[in-house]
């Protein structure tokens, strides 16, 4: 089946070959590898030390997203949206224009070669400055049709809660900018709430909405995406575990869901992977994940002529 992957960081992606090829050394997978046995999300962020570390040249952007795109083409994935943090790798002698530049570079070298189409999601971090955050929003919207496809909020949303960045997303609105938002990964259903008022198209992760009917009934009204990641879920213990994955609650909702990655790297995890879960776990049948894959179609931050093209895969 071509499958669509719409939430997926570089940073947590990056393959081996290209830490090798950033670093000048051979790095072990137990490196950049989370074990399903994690105790928590603090053990599981101790595994992006390498890969923030390696994103903080044009050089290392452009080679990570070129191979990540080769890597995903080995699971037939013929659209996928990563995303990754341009404030993260700006710094001494590299701002967020070179950071995405280099990053749609990467990307689209690698298209020539496998053929997959995609789209880059810029992330502003709660953590950082909101007006360093909006700076790096306007100059990044410059290539919106040109790779970048849409904005997104990550990072600690305990300790920086979505009511708090109510003001930065209006000024997103502003610029036509469209946008996903890291929500209700940690327990907070409010987010939730929060960044379908701020007008998110979509929400990443979304799980906290598990037995809150009406944040379920308000994202099936306004046809909001959820954007689930089973296995990195369960890895930083936001799911408690397997059974009770609220993926088929969700679907029961009517809530358009799709499955994802997160980080394909981090969570050794895949597409495919993420759909044997769902079978196994959350009883999907093949002709639900043939529609959490036309959800992913519908929901893509990319315009019409690519979900065309998306949509014909299926109908053959």
């Amino acid at each position: 089946m071509p499958k669509i992957d719409l939430h997926c960081h570089l940073d947590g992606s990056l393959t081996l070959e290209s830490v090798r090829k950033i670093t000048g050394r051979n790095v072990a997978p137990e490196e950049l590898q989370a074990d399903d046995r994690c105790r928590d999300l603090a053990e599981y962020l101790k595994k992006f030390d390498i890969p923030i570390a390696c994103l903080k040249t044009a050089e290392a952007l452009r080679i990570a997203a070129r191979d990540f795109l080769l890597d995903a083409a080995k699971e037939n994935i013929c659209y996928i949206e990563t995303r990754f943090a341009p404030l993260h790798s700006a710094g001494e002698g590299l701002n967020s224009r070179q950071a995405v530049e280099s990053v749609l570079e990467g990307l689209a070298e690698a298209e020539k070669i496998c053929h997959v189409r995609y789209g880059v999601i810029v992330c502003a971090m709660r953590h950082h400055r909101q007006e360093d955050s909006l700076a790096m929003f306007r100059t990044c919207r410059e290539y919106l049709g040109e790779g970048v496809c849409a904005a997104d909020l990550a990072g600690d949303e305990a300790s920086w809660p979505m009511e708090n960045y109510r003001a930065l997303f209006q000024e997103v609105k502003k610029l036509d900018f469209p946008f996903t938002i890291h929500a209700g990964e940690c327990g907070n259903a409010e987010n939730i709430r929060e960044a379908v008022e701020c007008g998110a198209a979509r929400i990443g992760h979304g799980i906290a909405m598990s037995g809150r009917a009406d944040i379920q009934k308000l994202c099936a009204e306004r046809g909001v995406g959820i954007e689930m990641c089973p296995i990195s879920n369960l890895q930083t213990r936001a799911a408690k575990s397997p059974d009770h994955y609220p993926l088929r609650e969700f679907l029961d909702a009517g809530l358009k869901v799709t499955l994802n990655t997160d980080n394909r790297t981090v969570s050794r995890t895949s597409i495919t992977r993420e759909m044997e879960f769902a079978r196994k776990y959350c009883g999907v049948t093949d002709e639900e994940l043939l529609r959490l894959e036309q959800n992913a179609a519908d929901l893509a931050f990319a315009d019409d002529s690519v979900k065309h093209e998306l949509w014909k895969l299926w109908n053959h």
